[in-house]
């Protein structure tokens, strides 16, 4: 991706010693919420819950060239999102160093998005490959150019932790109810449109713009320093010295495979696993309220006891581990998958919003260290991680089904290999990664650099 910087000017913008105790207002908070956790989200929540099935059964791609177009696209999206980051840093315009990318891109993503779900009846098989896998790459390439900057423009507008705290909790809530939404109700609202994507993708897309546009017209950047001249790589440099940073890498990445496996894979699950199809709609239901119930509800409380996203980690990690091994044990029950599966997600799920938590923590240890706001440069580390995550999920899904003789409709006559997978990238692999996560939270690098980051920020 192409994006026209200007690095030529400095704008010096002096940090104050003291900072209000609220500088964020009611329109900030709820558009920058909704930003990329409404229709953006809707787009990413059908496309994670549906768009594979779609793929192998729908537009005729073969399970083997479907896993291939998610590693190539989302292998180059978490590859280009330290370059974003760095670009935005170093970006000076009129508008403010973030804001500028809220105009355009969102415009393009629409389009994309649209065009993603028109099926190409009319080509081969492998243009239908080069077609999909055009468009997929391009709507990756729009949402990091949304993702960083909009990540990196909250630190940018305030210190305040309890602000920070309630943007991305609020944030949180509208992921999931975008979640429920695109999980639980495409089938049905496709239905409405007699099957097709495309009305969807036209709503979602003008919600995405509406809400990217009033961002844009609502923040303001007051706590950002000097546009560097340097190479971009010198800011990756000043970050990959700190050891502290590795564990928080490793976690940005798994909290992104654990959410992707629980929504990707349940599809395949209920319709192969299971063998009821009919049960689609209310099980992706089921863990798209316990991701509501999870956000909305038991984040804040989590937040609210533990008072960090460290601790908030690492206690629901280590519950969700628990239920994700029953689950995988005794799945086949289906009250109990059910029971054990809502409990999961709704304690959870909320792994996916509390790694926010922990950027906004990186970026204050980082002007720590360094005395410089690099907000875009360690939002597209996130990114990077988060996108290594998609990469694994989305490709390693139907690589490891592929690899396991998995038959496209074959509903209860798959190889008793594709119905070991199925089960294991449902709860197994979801159970090892909560694990993962547990043991980095328990030794948190940044934690003992808590105060010293609370004496600066106060100062």
């Amino acid at each position: 991706m192409s994006v026209e910087t200007n690095v030529t000017q400095q704008i010096e913008v002096k940090v104050p010693k003291q900072h209000p105790a609220k500088e964020t207002t009611s329109a900030f908070k709820w558009f920058h919420a909704s930003s990329l956790n409404g229709g953006h989200m809707l787009v990413l929540a059908t496309i994670a819950s549906y768009f594979s099935v779609y793929m192998t059964d729908t537009v005729g791609i073969s399970t083997a060239a479907a896993a291939g177009i998610m590693f190539v696209a989302t292998l180059w999206d978490a590859i280009n999102d330290p370059i974003m980051g760095t670009i935005a840093d170093r970006t000076n315009s009129k508008w403010g160093r973030y804001r500028p990318y809220f105009l355009f891109v969102p415009v393009i993503f629409s389009i994309a998005a649209v065009l993603l779900f028109l099926n190409p009846t009319g080509l081969g098989a492998t243009g239908k490959v080069v077609y999909v896998g055009g468009l997929y790459i391009l709507l990756g390439m729009c949402t990091t150019a949304l993702t960083m900057p909009q990540m990196a423009v909250l630190p940018a507008v305030t210190k305040n932790d309890k602000e920070r705290n309630n943007v991305i909790t609020l944030g949180a809530g509208f992921t999931a109810v975008s979640f429920t939404v695109a999980s639980t109700f495409t089938p049905q609202l496709t239905g409405f449109f007699g099957g097709s994507y495309i009305p969807l993708m036209v709503i979602y897309g003008l919600l995405t713009i509406f809400c990217f546009w009033g961002l844009f017209a609502n923040s303001k950047e007051r706590y950002i320093t000097t546009a560097e001249k340097s190479p971009f790589t010198k800011d990756l440099k000043r970050l990959f010295k700190y050891k502290e940073i590795y564990p928080l890498i490793l976690v940005w990445c798994l909290a992104a495979v654990g959410y992707g496996f629980m929504f990707a894979s349940s599809v395949y699950f209920m319709m192969y696993y299971i063998g009821r199809p009919d049960l689609i709609s209310l099980y992706m239901g089921i863990i798209s309220i316990g991701a509501l119930v999870s956000m909305v509800v038991l984040m804040p409380i989590a937040l609210k006891i533990f008072k960090t996203g460290q601790k908030a980690m690492l206690v629901t990690q280590l519950i969700t581990f628990v239920f994700y091994g029953v689950a995988f044990i005794f799945g086949e029950n289906l009250i109990l998958l059910y029971v054990c599966s809502f409990i999961a997600t709704a304690i959870g799920a909320m792994s996916n919003a509390l790694v926010n938590i922990l950027v906004n923590d990186t970026i204050d240890f980082i002007y720590l260290k360094e005395k410089t706001s690099l907000n875009g440069t360690i939002a597209s580390l996130k990114g990077f991680a988060q996108k290594c995550g998609n990469t694994i999920t989305n490709s390693g899904i139907l690589a490891l089904l592929a690899l396991s003789g998995y038959i496209p409709g074959a509903i209860g006559q798959q190889p008793d290999a594709t119905m070991f997978t199925l089960n294991f990238v449902r709860f197994g692999i979801p159970a090892i990664i909560c694990l993962v996560i547990v043991i980095c939270m328990k030794y948190y690098p940044l934690e003992k650099y808590r105060l010293e980051i609370d004496k600066m920020k106060n100062g």
